[in-house]
């Protein structure tokens, strides 16, 4: 079983070093976000001290700071939330750049159903796609509540809804439930 470490950005680098040469017995694949994304500088001295890959960053926006730990060697693989990022299209474009450094790709899940669908299908579209992350919820609660259809998982493998567009829809009924709030806003 291959075990991947997520430490959410809350350690600074002499901290991060320390956690880093204390998990390398246990042999992680990944070392998730353990410094501030921001913080390019320390990550990529941290990259430097691990043979662990540094898998970076599901809470950026857009591709230029994708760029920058791509360039300076900061990450070793690349996380794309699609609802955070900028959509399908800004996702496919980190893609293609994570791509170009012969980075893989590993889009994140726990913001819903829809960016689930969504991020199956940049999973299984960019050539270096290979691990599309998921969460409980998909598998006993509430994401099934919400759409008509959800990739299929079987045998560790995931693949997309089949039909138009994302392959899913909100349930018709989805508004008008009794456990459905629904805000505006006239931006």
């Amino acid at each position: 079983m291959d075990v991947m470490v997520e430490l959410h950005g809350l350690w600074d680098l002499p901290c991060a070093i320390r956690i880093v040469e204390a998990l390398q017995p246990y042999a992680p694949f990944w070392i998730e976000d353990p410094i501030d994304s921001g913080d390019v500088p320390a990550l990529t001295t941290l990259a430097q001290h691990t043979p662990t890959p540094l898998a970076l960053s599901e809470t950026l926006a857009g591709r230029r700071p994708f760029a920058r730990l791509l360039e300076t060697g900061a990450a070793g693989i690349v996380i794309v939330d699609l609802s955070w990022v900028g959509g399908l299209t800004e996702g496919a474009k980190i893609a293609a750049l994570a791509d170009t450094y012969s980075r893989p790709l590993a889009p994140h899940d726990c913001t819903g159903p829809v960016v689930l669908t969504a991020s199956t299908h940049l999973s299984v579209a960019a050539p270096n796609g290979f691990l599309q992350e998921s969460v409980r919820a998909y598998y006993s609660s509430w994401y099934g509540d919400l759409v008509t259809a959800l990739p299929s998982i079987a045998g560790g493998q995931i693949a997309p809804s089949p039909g138009p567009g994302l392959g899913t829809a909100l349930h018709p009924d989805v508004r008008t439930r009794p456990d459905v709030t629904v805000r505006s806003t006239r931006a």
